[in-house]
């Protein structure tokens, strides 16, 4: 059985009739960093049969064959090398089944759809917890794609993919949300500004309300915001209301906005709080514009405040809002 996303349904790709595929693009077709593939083939001998000029890999169709099984028993749990010796022995999925104990808990295919190639090798990436795979994942997702697309398109959907598996599984597999997570985080902070900030630009003063410990959506708003040279302070997780005020006042941000991924986070009290703190001189007074982001807030949407539906309006606004 071909790996959750795969399309070709265990058949070889057009472009490995035409004299195989480059390791690169079969990383790609994967999910698996083109680090491990040289790694499997150095160490356990899962390698293309044939080299250009003897140096150059090329992956056949039946190479890739092998490799889908490498990856299905490795995501499966068992260790890179009892997985090369049962593919190299041309064993069936009934004869190499992985070794019995906690390796065994390893969570099978993601609910994905019809999501992105990358969303899927990233998913399965996640599901192995192969941290070079999602590493060059994130960042060829990044370079292709940029923000925000890349998250909308590739990191969100898998987070909400892993988040749904561990929900529905008793808690189990929180690693694998854990890692990827990590990841995924690292990525977005990695993300630089193209130049100074724009003259004029607004700032803007990103938190969690509360009790929220959600902050990856913040983070790629963040990013998003620094990338397009508009400024912004993001605080991160669960700020306390008494030092989100404070914050507020020591900075004057024109837009304050704050996320809440559940209905038990969503406080419309803390909301009223922060559109109601003023600063500046007497008969110059300002106010920020409050903005609540997140799932927590649907349906419970406090008034004066603005809600938008994802990243890319998010980020249309609170640039509209600088330039004032």
């Amino acid at each position: 059985m071909a790996p959750e996303g795969d399309r070709t349904g265990g058949r070889p790709p057009r472009a490995a009739a035409d004299g195989g595929l480059t390791t690169g693009a079969v990383a790609r077709l994967l999910g698996v960093a083109p680090t491990t593939l040289r790694s499997w083939d150095r160490r356990y001998g899962i390698g293309p049969a044939a080299r250009e000029d003897g140096r150059h890999r090329r992956w056949s169709g039946a190479d890739i064959a092998a490799l889908r099984n490498m990856c299905r028993l490795t995501s499966a749990g068992l260790p890179p090398a009892e997985a090369a010796r049962a593919v190299l022995a041309g064993a069936s999925r009934a004869t190499a089944a992985p070794r019995r104990g906690p390796a065994s808990r390893a969570p099978g295919a993601l609910p994905l759809g019809s999501a992105r190639r990358e969303c899927r090798g990233l998913a399965r990436a996640a599901l192995r917890l192969d941290a070079p795979a999602m590493e060059h994942l994130l960042a060829e997702a990044l370079d292709r794609y940029g923000l925000p697309a890349a998250w909308d398109e590739v990191m969100a959907p898998a987070l909400h993919a892993v988040g749904r598996k561990w929900e529905t599984a008793g808690e189990r597999y929180i690693e694998v949300e854990h890692l990827l997570s990590w990841h995924i985080s690292g990525a977005l902070r990695g993300v630089r500004a193209t130049g100074p900030p724009a003259p004029g630009a607004g700032l803007s003063l990103l938190a969690c309300v509360p009790g929220e410990t959600h902050t990856l959506a913040l983070e790629a708003l963040a990013a998003t915001l620094a990338r397009h040279g508009l400024p912004v302070r993001m605080f991160g997780a669960a700020l306390p209301v008494e030092a989100l005020e404070q914050a507020v006042r020591r900075t004057g941000p024109d837009a304050v906005v704050l996320w809440a991924q559940s209905h038990g986070t969503a406080s419309r009290a803390v909301a009223a709080r922060v559109e109601a703190i003023e600063w500046g001189v007497r008969g110059a007074r300002r106010r920020p514009v409050v903005f609540t982001a997140g799932p927590g807030w649907a349906g419970r949407q406090p008034p004066g405040t603005r809600h938008p539906s994802g990243l890319a309006e998010a980020v249309d606004a609170l640039a509209t809002l600088g330039a004032r």
